[in-house]
């Protein structure tokens, strides 16, 4: 996958990225289109293409960078909060994106945004019965999973 896949190409150095930290299981560099400034990314330095497909020790690696970043762009931009979050919608390589936030709705999915981008609407709550049925579903996956 490495020679078609644009993240495994940036690991292997093979194209440009502004590099924040790198060890030998994950990387960090900066989003060519970020949200806000400092806007980065962490990617395994092996090919996985989904954030469940990688290995336990890589996803608490990426997580422990990602909280590194995260105090780093607290002192920098002197945000309250910075996002954290997984997305596979452009790139089939597993990353992370870490976010300073300074509004509420960077990072924020449309579904929020109903009453405009002053205002914060709550999708609506399903009720207790849905949510207790999605539960069982997903407990059930994850006994399965074991």
């Amino acid at each position: 996958m490495a020679d078609t896949c644009i993240f495994c190409r940036i690991a292997n150095a093979e194209l440009p990225a502004h590099r924040l930290f790198e060890d030998d299981l994950v990387l960090a560099f900066l989003d060519l289109h970020p949200i806000r400034e400092g806007h980065a990314l962490i990617i395994p330095k092996q090919h996985h293409a989904w954030f469940e497909d990688l290995p336990d020790q890589t996803a608490a690696r990426i997580m422990t960078v990602g909280q590194q970043l995260a105090r780093a762009m607290k002192l920098e931009w002197g945000v309250e909060r910075v996002s954290f979050f997984y997305t596979g919608i452009h790139v089939p390589h597993a990353h992370a994106h870490v976010v300073p936030m300074h509004h509420r709705h960077d990072v924020t999915s449309v579904r929020y945004l109903e009453d405009g981008s002053e205002e914060f609407s709550l999708p609506p709550n399903p009720g207790d019965a849905a949510l207790a049925q999605t539960a069982d579903r997903v407990r059930a996956r994850l006994a399965g999973a074991a």
